[in-house]
């Protein structure tokens, strides 16, 4: 094993089917935690090298509610050399808003953006580019990256940066931790299954323990 990794849960908005994903993408190299919005011990985070923040179907802001008792931690972690990831939900709450870890850039919704395939939020797989490959991934509402000083591991059509890695925080708006179980909730989506991204996500939580 690489190593340890919180794991915050929520349902339905930071998803038990996303943190599922999340494990069974990386199981192979890293041990698990999971934690909710309830108290903690005070040394929760002191064997963990990344905290994970995974996605879900609910409006951001209600960071506000989850995160009022572990915010001031999860920032003391960052600083003190944790990593951060954040998928789709999670990597909203890493923007000035919420957990502040991002120097110079936003995280906004990437269906308002200019030039975008999309203007729905609903769930649907579109085009990206991750590391110069184009393939599709599963996308539900999730964020683009605005600004500079970052890495960009993954781009949508419109050329926003969708996955980018930052110092420590590592950010995806897509969902590469997708199975194929989400597809089949919607007849539209059934047929675009492509085997899972989940080697994609390994690599990219093994590219941020790097940092």
């Amino acid at each position: 094993m690489h190593g340890r990794i919180a794991l915050f849960v929520h349902q339905p908005r930071c998803s038990v089917q996303s943190g599922n994903g999340v494990m069974r993408a990386l199981e192979s190299h890293y041990n698990f935690k999971l934690f909710t919005r309830h108290e903690l011990e005070n040394d929760f985070f002191d064997d963990v090298d990344m905290v994970c923040f995974p996605g879900g179907i609910g409006d951001s802001d209600s960071y506000d509610f989850l995160m009022r008792q572990h915010a001031q931690r999860i920032r003391n972690f960052v600083a003190g050399g944790g990593r951060y990831l954040g998928i789709c939900m999670g990597a909203y709450w890493a923007d000035t808003d919420y957990f502040g870890l991002l120097n110079d850039v936003r995280a906004v919704q990437y269906i308002k953006q200019p030039h975008t395939d999309t203007r729905r939020p609903h769930a649907k797989h579109i085009a990206v580019t991750w590391d110069n490959m184009p393939t599709n991934m599963y996308f539900y509402d999730g964020c683009a990256f605005v600004g500079n000083n970052f890495e960009t591991v993954a781009r949508y059509a419109n050329g926003d940066a969708m996955a980018i890695i930052q110092d420590r925080v590592g950010l995806i708006g897509c969902h590469p931790e997708a199975d194929r179980h989400w597809y089949n909730c919607y007849s539209w989506m059934r047929s675009r299954w492509n085997g899972g991204q989940h080697h994609l996500l390994l690599d990219f939580v093994n590219q941020l323990m790097q940092k």
